[in-house]
């Protein structure tokens, strides 16, 4: 007979580690949160160099090692942190040193603190400018698991604006997509796609990634164009993102090309501008 205990228990994910723990029915956080602390203290601890670093180069190098665990996903977006004064005793260091390196980084907007709830891991996303991804490939590299919801698909014909970008005749056919995107069931962002139909005939062939699609067909993107401009929500998009109206929208309009230079994909991207950040790099 199996022991009634062990019908009652499930899987949680303790947020922002790999691992998974057995607890019981009810999620116990405070035995999730401590599993983080420990986790995340020996990580620290054996990353810093407390005996020769001063003050100053000590606090830095902190925040750099919090950083580090942020941008690996070991400390995921929306994380709490364990408090100053239990990191301070954790690390064996000054709860100053641990003040002046969470001040910096919430200064970077890396952290945020919240009035009764400690200081959290900032809910932000960093994309870069000059790198070709899919929204799926890029929230797998981050560890997160990429969701979407049909908005709308259809075929018909392209606006003028389609038809110039990806240099088709008004006449011809084009398969228009709109999803809402989302990360671990966080709505991200509104994207409308359209893609010339005798390329893509179908949204039934798009599974989880519409780039994985087009990789099937031969028809993936390999270079492209893109430009940025701000906006602010709708009622009805601030409805879908879970944010109220005329919250700020970075816009991202995206046209690729195949390997022949034939273009494959116009899409129009607007992202919360609450999660987002974009990033490129510069040289004398």
């Amino acid at each position: 007979m199996r022991d009634k205990a062990s019908d009652t228990r499930r899987d949680i994910r303790v947020p922002a580690l790999s691992n998974w723990y057995k607890i019981g029915s009810q999620p116990d956080w405070q035995t999730a949160e401590a599993v983080l602390k420990d986790d995340l203290i020996g990580t620290l601890r054996a990353t810093l160099d407390t005996d020769s670093a001063g003050g100053e180069l000590l606090y830095r190098a902190l925040a750099e090692a919090i950083r580090q665990q942020i941008s690996d996903g070991h400390l995921a977006r929306g994380a709490r942190l364990p408090s100053e004064r239990i990191l301070a005793e954790g690390l064996g260091i000054a709860r100053g040193t641990v003040r002046q390196a969470i001040d910096a980084l919430v200064e970077d907007d890396l952290l945020e603190r919240k009035r009764g709830s400690g200081t959290h891991v900032a809910q932000r996303f960093e994309k870069s400018l000059t790198q070709l991804t899919g929204f799926s490939e890029e929230m797998r590299q981050r560890g997160m698991v990429p969701t979407f919801q049909w908005l709308g698909r259809d075929r018909g014909l392209p606006s003028y604006a389609e038809a110039a970008a990806l240099e088709i005749p008004a006449t011809a056919t084009v398969l228009r997509l709109r999803r809402l995107r989302s990360a671990d069931d966080t709505p991200i962002a509104i994207e409308q796609t359209v893609v010339p139909a005798d390329i893509l005939p179908s949204a039934d062939l798009i599974g989880a990634s519409l780039y994985a699609a087009l990789r099937e067909r031969d028809a993936a993107p390999v270079r492209g164009w893109q430009r940025i401009r701000a906006d602010i929500m709708s009622a009805a998009e601030a409805e879908l993102m879970q944010a109220v109206p005329g919250a700020p929208m970075l816009v991202v309009e995206r046209r690729c090309m195949m390997a022949d230079g034939r273009p494959v994909e116009f899409t129009e991207t607007r992202y919360n501008g609450a999660y987002y950040d974009f990033s490129t790099g510069l040289q004398a």
